[in-house]
């Protein structure tokens, strides 16, 4: 049954995926495509960030949300103090701080360093779907924040 106990060896195989899947989501924003994030939510999943008055609902809208994303922006996030706390088989949630550090602008080579743009921690729920552990809720808390400067020297609002 899901929502039995889990012993020891799925407890740690479900935290294994959940901190996978948040490392996962800053590799995509970073690396990889911005676009694919929407796939490590369940197809109702949310992303909300109170402080901007932002919800996007739903696989598509996230596909556009983060797809959207500027293509001369150079971004690294750090994820830490990653603690994932499962419920059952098929549920859990993790609170997760993160520091980033972007510019818009880049047109290759190293950045001088900055300040983070942000740091904050994000708020996770997950639910295991079809045997795969994915995100439904994703809410972002900055407790500091700025705009994201322009390697060419004019700031823009966060995103």
């Amino acid at each position: 049954m899901a929502d039995e106990p889990l012993d020891p060896l799925a407890r740690l195989t479900a935290e294994r995926a959940c901190e996978r899947l948040i490392v996962t989501f800053v590799h995509e924003l970073d690396l990889g495509e911005p676009g694919r994030v929407a796939e490590l939510f369940t197809p109702d999943g949310v992303w909300e960030w109170p402080e901007g008055h932002r919800r996007i609902e739903g696989r598509d809208a996230l596909r556009a949300y983060f797809g959207s994303r500027p293509a001369d922006r150079l971004s690294r996030r750090i994820c830490t103090n990653i603690l994932v706390t499962p419920a059952s088989g098929s549920t859990a949630t993790a609170t997760t701080y993160f520091t980033t550090y972007r510019v818009d602008g880049h047109t290759g080579g190293m950045v001088p360093p900055r300040p983070p743009t942000q740091v904050g921690h994000y708020e996770d729920t997950f639910r295991r779907v079809d045997g795969r552990w994915l995100l439904s809720r994703r809410v972002l808390f900055l407790a500091f924040g700025a705009p994201t400067d322009h390697v060419g020297g004019t700031d823009r609002s966060p995103s």
